[in-house]
């Protein structure tokens, strides 16, 4: 699965059987608010949105970007990899 980070339409996206899974965000100076995570229903339980979490706190760490959670499942996120914590603003 290969995620696309898409800079002008500020997501993290997926294609997967022609339905894209996505991962919205903000980015306000070094700020990156990550606030909506979508998986359509054919696709859910298969880690998508794990790994579009992951693709986007790997971009921030590399940018030296900090994170607001505010998508409920990316605050879930934060909480099950606590290793990700030091990207919170």
């Amino acid at each position: 699965m290969e995620i696309t980070h898409d800079l002008n339409q500020r997501k993290f996206y997926i294609v997967v059987d022609n339905l894209e899974s996505h991962l919205e965000y903000v980015k306000t100076n070094n700020i990156f608010n990550l606030y909506h995570t979508f998986v359509p229903n054919e696709l859910r339980g298969k880690g998508i949105a794990g790994k579009l979490v992951k693709a986007a706190l790997n971009y921030a760490e590399e940018n030296n970007l900090k994170i607001i959670p505010s998508c409920s499942y990316v605050a879930d996120y934060f909480q099950r990899h606590k290793e990700y914590e030091k990207l919170l603003a």
